[in-house]
């Protein structure tokens, strides 16, 4: 405590006796005491005390007309919450345990001892100064408790504001789940319904045929289908890995979830990686929405990855990882996806050989090769082509309007002795073809096939010094000769892609896998 702030105490001297008065004035001051004041009137004190609040009383107790205890009384009377720091003189020891039980605060005995007297006053008024900075402290607290209270109350008047809000908006969030659900429900019953228009037109029956090596493929598709098993489906392009990979997606367990189907070779190079697993806005140049990835669409479903020859080197470790681990990340994101998708892939290139070539990674090909099905050509089963006509002409009667009733004897023999390079997919395109340009109700194909009936007459006529052509050579031929006839257009109406019963992407890979080339 600072020695100033108790010499500048003020403080009051009540005493009738003059001489006690200037005494007590002359030691105070002595000592240091600037703010000295003295009355000999008791009947002053109430009204000095409430103007001047003095931090002590030196106030004798035998005086005339109002004693000490009385003097106390009345400051009590007119103070009654206040500490009054009264300090008693008196000559009688029995009034000094009276006092004290009254409100004093201490006493001085007379004759007075100057020293006791200096000591009593300076702890007077030490105990008052640290009552005084109490009484600050507790003022100030009790503000900052009430401003810390108005603010609490407040901030709970907003929090209960938005309590309000949120029961308002979850309320609003419950009705807008209700839709949801009205709208799922409804959804998943147009599905049902679509999928079983979608079954009568593509059910089993689509694998078209009665022959010897169609039925092992039947077989194979029985078998696996209720299994999660990966099936990799091996053959030449057109033979139909589509349509297994959807009678297996059909007979499966999954046949309620979705089955998302990739073309390998259609998606461009840079983009394939983002298309199958997706990218975060902003993971590249352009990229200015985010994407969910074809493996994250089918989530509980299938995923068909047709041609997965074609797909990058640098992305089959990704592929890797998600048939082993089940797990991925979008372009652009650190945070890792779960997926639980069953895969069925197709090829008609020889992945042995790619793998020899260092174009396709050798543990991918382990892990795509759980359970191969191999589709035989349309040469190797020509029996099942006359079922094939039959189930083509129907399809596009229905789809043309047309009524093509009847197929002749030599029409069926013409397009069993052709080799089918495209196989079902090129037959299927040239009887969609006949249907449109027959005339009657008989079916007349107008497709010419003289590549194959020149090797058959030129053997036939035992011309035996003609090379006979490998397969893969009269195919490379066949395919050169249509795209001179059409001046080297894939695409479009009068395209060699259409001639060839083919899709203009299967044509540009076949194209590149022959090394052909406009020159």
């Amino acid at each position: 405590m600072i020695a100033s702030e108790i010499l500048n105490a003020k403080i009051l001297i009540v005493d009738d006796q003059e001489a006690n008065v200037a005494l007590l004035n002359q030691l105070l001051t002595e000592t240091g005491y600037s703010c000295v004041t003295s009355t000999t009137n008791p009947k002053e004190v109430c009204a000095l005390y409430h103007e001047n609040n003095y931090d002590l009383i030196l106030l004798d107790l035998q005086m005339p007309g109002m004693d000490g205890f009385q003097v106390m009384a009345a400051l009590q009377a007119e103070n009654p919450n206040e500490y009054i720091p009264v300090l008693v003189i008196t000559a009688q020891p029995g009034h000094k345990v009276r006092a004290l039980k009254v409100g004093a605060k201490d006493f001085i005995s007379k004759p007075f001892e100057l020293v006791e007297v200096k000591t009593r006053i300076r702890n007077m008024l030490e105990v008052q100064m640290l009552y005084k900075t109490l009484q600050n402290h507790n003022v100030r607290l009790e503000e900052t408790v009430q401003e810390r209270t108005s603010d609490l109350s407040r901030t709970n008047i907003q929090l209960t504001q938005e309590v309000e809000k949120r029961k308002k908006a979850e309320k609003s969030l419950h009705k807008t789940y209700v839709e949801i659900n009205r709208l799922k429900n409804r959804l998943k019953e147009e599905n049902i319904y679509l999928r079983q228009e979608v079954d009568q037109k593509y059910n089993f029956g689509e694998i078209v045929g009665q022959s010897d090596p169609l039925a092992v493929i039947y077989a194979q598709v029985q078998q696996v289908a209720p299994m999660n098993a990966t099936v990799l489906l091996l053959g030449e392009t057109g033979t139909g890995k589509g349509v297994v990979a959807r009678a297996i997606y059909r007979s499966s367990t999954r046949k309620d979830q979705p089955m998302i189907t990739v073309n390998c070779t259609t998606l461009p190079a840079t983009l394939v990686e983002s298309e199958l697993f997706g990218r975060e806005k902003g993971a590249f140049t352009g990229s200015d929405t985010r994407q969910i990835g074809r493996f994250e669409l089918a989530n509980g479903g299938t995923i068909f990855l047709d041609e997965i020859g074609e797909m990058p080197l640098e992305l089959q470790s990704k592929l890797l990882r998600v048939i082993q681990d089940g797990e991925f990340e979008r372009l652009g994101s650190p945070r890792t996806i779960k997926t639980d998708v069953r895969i069925i892939a197709a090829t008609n290139r020889n992945l042995k050989e790619e793998i020899r070539n260092g174009k396709f990674r050798e543990d991918l090909y382990y892990r795509l090769n759980v359970f191969p099905i191999t589709l035989p050509p349309l040469r190797e089963r020509k029996e099942d082509i006359p079922l094939l006509v039959n189930h083509f002409v129907a399809a596009f009667n229905k789809k043309i309007g047309k009524k093509i009733e009847t197929v002749s004897t030599n029409t069926l023999n013409l397009l069993q002795d052709y080799h089918w390079p495209g196989n079902v997919r090129e037959l299927e395109s040239i009887i969609e073809r006949a249907v449109i340009t027959s005339q009657g109700s008989s079916l007349q194909v107008l497709d010419r096939f003289e590549m194959i009936h020149g090797v058959a007459d030129e053997t036939a006529g035992g011309v035996k010094n003609q090379e006979i052509k490998p397969l893969a050579d009269l195919e490379h031929d066949h395919i050169c000769q249509v795209l001179q006839q059409t001046g080297w257009r894939i695409e479009g109406k009068n395209g060699a892609a259409l001639l060839l019963g083919l899709n203009p992407s299967t044509l540009r890979a076949r194209m590149r896998k022959m090394g052909i080339t406009r020159k």
